[in-house]
């Protein structure tokens, strides 16, 4: 029998037994080392708010259940291959918080051997990092502000001060981050004095007013990349003053489809094995927070979804970890 965690009404989590098939043909059992919450994401689905409209296309690849509730969501867990496969092989699934499970065999993507398993949960904040880069485009010695200073702006970040040049700035209304941002070679501002006239913008704070900040620090013909996802919540955009004479992009970016510009080219596979390559950088350990126990999470999710407080990942610690 495995644990796992199910979401079951608005801020309410437990863990529930369930059994575990043997591997078939084309498939491995998989016991978990380390997994992460997607603040952002599974503060909706905690909360009940993923919208109805979205209810099939917000479906994490291996989740049980049905929103709202109760569903078993997640996509960050890096495990050992018990049986099936490479066994003792580590890997990165897409799957939910649970500490034993058989999945497909192509579904469990290897680990590089530089990369501690710890640290690989990181992997589809990555993969989302990654893509909005692809879709924002952007270039040496281009200034670039990133709004928002959760573990998916902080990826942009890194990824974007690692490019020849670049002068690039965390803007946050939590000053604490500063020290985050600088960890991992970018700048930090708070809003009021954040740089303008920038080439591009990134938007990941998902509150109006950073969105608003995002398009005030925007330069002439510049493109406000937005990656916040408001569930059924409704935003004002300010697009009046000099939205439309400055000819500024605002252009949504998501991880469900590869960016256009890598589209015929990548496929999802391929893009998660290179996030996973792009974790062998020791700098990013500083977003990872002090590990919880597995056992202790249905306690503490409400704390680690608060809109205030620690901006690093939540690390689950499985007992296969010790």
């Amino acid at each position: 029998m495995a644990k796992a965690l199910w979401y079951v009404g608005d801020g309410r989590a437990e863990l529930r037994e369930e059994a575990v098939a043997p591997p078939g043909g084309g498939e491995v059992r998989v016991r978990a080392l380390y997994g992460a919450i997607s603040r952002g994401t599974e503060r909706l689905v905690a909360s009940g708010r993923v919208p109805a409209s979205e209810y099939e296309r917000m479906r994490a690849p291996l989740m049980a259940g049905a929103f709202p509730f109760p569903v078993k969501y997640g996509y960050a867990t890096v495990g050992r291959v018990e049986e099936g496969g490479t066994p003792g092989q580590v890997v990165f699934v897409l799957h939910p918080h649970q500490d034993e499970f058989t999945i497909p065999a192509k579904m469990a993507v290897p680990v590089p051997k530089a990369v501690p398993p710890a640290r690989a949960v990181l992997a589809a904040n990555m993969e989302t990092a990654l893509n909005a880069l692809w879709d924002g485009a952007p270039g040496p010695a281009d200034r670039i502000a990133v709004i928002g200073g959760g573990i998916v702006g902080l990826l942009i970040a890194r990824l974007a001060a690692r490019m020849p040049g670049t002068e690039v700035t965390l803007v946050d209304i939590v000053p604490e981050r500063a020290a985050l941002a600088r960890a991992l070679g970018a700048r930090f501002a708070m809003p009021d004095e954040a740089p303008r006239d920038c080439d591009l913008v990134v938007h990941t704070s998902a509150s109006p007013k950073g969105l608003a900040t995002a398009l005030a620090l925007a330069g002439d013909e510049a493109t406000i990349m937005e990656l916040s996802w408001y569930g059924t919540g409704e935003v004002a955009v300010p697009l009046g003053e000099a939205f439309h004479s400055r000819r500024l992009r605002l252009v949504a970016s998501q991880v469900g489809q590869v960016a256009p510009s890598h589209r015929s080219r990548w496929t999802h596979g391929r893009r998660l094995a290179a996030a996973l390559a792009l974790l062998d950088d020791p700098a990013l350990d500083v977003l990872l927070a002090p590990a919880i126990g597995f056992d202790e999470l249905p306690a503490r999710i409400p704390a680690l979804l608060a809109t205030t407080g620690d901006a690093r990942c939540p690390l689950i610690r499985y007992p296969a970890a010790r």
